[in-house]
């Protein structure tokens, strides 16, 4: 019995890397694949102990997944159900990723503008994770640091950490490698703002190699994935993970939504009524807030938006 890291996955099969740093192609045992009808048991990030098997005739080893250990952490989505998968409830849980310690959000201030609908739905799914999050400003030699300030003060004031990166001038990029350094981070931001010259910056090729994956990973919501963790030569792994860019978080209540807003849930226990949705109750202590500008009123209308798709069960947002 070997112990191993999922680094990639495609069509039921497994990449393990060992402890020992072979990657050996592995099929779930059978108990184990009865339960992937059902529910994500396995993805990218995933620590699991594999049995080697030889193959007769060849000097192939492929493996078998004997067990999955317990998750530190997950980021996953709602999708549809589909044939067995969900139990017979109209949505289940997609696991984009396990066991992943960060996560870096990619925006510019500009070229393309920035698209807070879509960050403030990763934050949503990071804080039900429980991991980091840092909100990387790239391109900034497009803008100056004033601008940039006040693009992400609403951020910054909730205690989110941010960066300002420029692959063309190098700037930031030995912090960002920094951070990267022997942790399982996720990439992600919208097209156009510079992620692949950024990963090129910090390590050359990385960025080739994560679109690579990212071009094959783009299914929309069915369950055939290829997902890949890129090792890092500084130690750790990375994973641009594309299911992220249509984010409905899984397992969040609409009425609960506002906790996981952190300036939204600042003021909760202001408000009048315990079961105030912040639409249209009197003495509400968060449209308070936003009126006198404590909460930015982008921040207010995603939430609005978000909760309503929640609240509708509709799940396939796409951004």
């Amino acid at each position: 019995m070997q112990s191993g890291l999922i680094v990639r996955e495609q069509s039921g099969f497994y990449w393990v890397e060992t402890e020992e740093g072979a990657v050996v192609r592995c099929r779930l045992r059978g108990r184990l694949k009865e339960e992937a009808q059902t529910a994500d048991i396995a993805a990218i990030g995933d620590r699991v102990d594999i049995t080697i098997v030889e193959e007769d005739g060849t000097d192939e080893q492929n493996g078998v997944i004997e067990t999955v250990h317990p998750r530190t952490s997950v980021i996953s989505r709602a999708v549809r159900t589909e044939g067995k998968r969900g139990a017979g409830q109209a949505q289940r849980e997609h696991v984009l990723i396990a066991n992943a310690q960060q996560v870096f959000f990619v925006l510019a201030p500009r070229q393309p503008a920035p698209n807070f609908r879509m960050l403030d739905r990763l934050l949503v799914a990071g804080e039900r994770a429980a991991i980091d999050i840092t909100i990387v400003v790239n391109k900034a030699d497009l803008s100056d640091e004033p601008t940039l300030n006040a693009l992400i003060a609403p951020y910054r004031a909730m205690g989110y950490t941010a960066l300002y990166t420029s692959a063309l001038r190098g700037d930031g990029i030995d912090a960002l490698r920094e951070r990267l350094h022997g942790r399982i981070s996720v990439f992600t931001g919208q097209s156009g703002v510079g992620k692949t010259s950024l990963l090129n910056a910090i390590q050359p090729g990385l960025g080739r190699a994560v679109k690579a994956v990212s071009q094959t990973s783009e299914e929309g919501l069915h369950t055939t994935r290829d997902s890949a963790l890129i090792r890092l030569e500084g130690g750790g792994y990375l994973a641009d993970t594309p299911g992220i860019r249509q984010m409905l978080p899984f397992d969040v209540e609409p009425d609960e939504l506002d906790g996981y807003f952190r300036d939204i849930a600042a003021v909760l226990g202001e408000c009048r009524f315990n079961n105030c949705t912040h639409t249209k109750e009197p003495g509400c202590a968060v449209r308070r807030a936003v009126k006198a500008g404590r909460i930015a009123r982008h921040r207010y209308d995603n939430f609005l938006h978000l909760r309503e798709e929640l609240r509708e069960g509709y799940i396939t947002y796409d951004l």
